[in-house]
């Protein structure tokens, strides 16, 4: 869902975009026509109440779920995700809110699980060589690769699952909710981080309940309403339009002003004068 009306929208080709993005479980609708622009270089924050469809789509994004219908385009082609494993290779990361870090291991183990160099022989030095080299571009405070996740902080897991979702290289990462039950000095580590991911040339899609965490990240903020567009809208929007769009408050000028876009939009690109 773009806002070429906007002046602060983005230009050029996005890394993602989804046109009509809707996902059926069974009589259920999950998402309807969903419409979404990622372009490099950018976070997007995706925001709305419980419901609403956020996670559903990341899960389409991961390759989790298949959409019921619409189109999926990446890097300038029309994509399948089939499978996680065919988004990783397209180059789509996801950070789900578990982490999925076993705390037993080092942080070099758990950036490397199952990716390791050299399967039948362990190439140990190249492996820690490497995680330091992600880790220091990320300007993560993380003591020494060889300790175990279980000695780590909140913020410093999040740091190490960022880490390894870097590890291929990818053109989009997505994160969800990355500051959930992390302190003060934590979040600020996160979001310290994100801004570097960003500045990797990466495109971001952020999870978050969180508006004071996604005005200070968010280029631009993405609202979902019970499977629906609800809007585009930007870190200086005020609190009280995002809570109307969020909460499906009616007659705000915000909400309206969101349909007028999508219209708009749906016009231009379907040719309509």
């Amino acid at each position: 869902m773009s806002d070429a009306s906007d002046p602060r929208a983005p230009s050029g080709e996005p890394v993602l975009s989804l046109k009509g993005i809707s996902k059926h479980f069974g009589a259920v609708s999950a998402l309807t026509d969903i419409n979404l622009d990622v372009h490099a270089g950018e976070v997007v924050a995706l925001v709305g109440d419980n419901g609403a469809g956020k996670s559903t789509l990341v899960k389409v994004l991961a390759g989790v779920h298949q959409p019921s219908s619409g189109t999926i385009t990446f890097r300038g082609k029309q994509v399948t995700l089939s499978d996680p494993a065919t988004a990783l290779d397209l180059g789509i990361a996801t950070v789900f809110q578990d982490l999925a870090l076993c705390e037993n291991l080092d942080v070099v183990a758990n950036i490397f699980l199952g990716r390791e160099l050299s399967p039948l022989k362990l190439d140990e030095t190249a492996m820690e060589v490497r995680a330091w080299t992600l880790l220091n571009e990320l300007a993560a405070r993380i003591p020494s690769v060889r300790i175990p996740i279980a000695s780590l902080s909140g913020g410093q897991r999040q740091t190490v699952a960022i880490a390894r979702s870097l590890l291929l290289e990818p053109k989009l990462i997505m994160l969800d909710e990355p500051t959930a039950a992390l302190g003060v000095a934590q979040t600020a580590e996160v979001l310290n981080l994100i801004e570097r991911v960003r500045d990797r040339g990466l495109g971001v899609i952020m999870i978050s309940h969180n508006m004071e965490d996604v005005r200070a990240v968010a280029d631009r903020i993405v609202v979902l309403r019970l499977g629906r567009n609800n809007g585009i809208f930007y870190p200086d929007t005020s609190n009280q339009e995002l809570v109307s769009a969020i909460t499906g408050a009616t007659e705000n000028s915000v909400s309206r002003r969101a349909v007028r876009r999508q219209a708009q939009q749906e016009q231009r690109e379907g040719g309509q004068p």
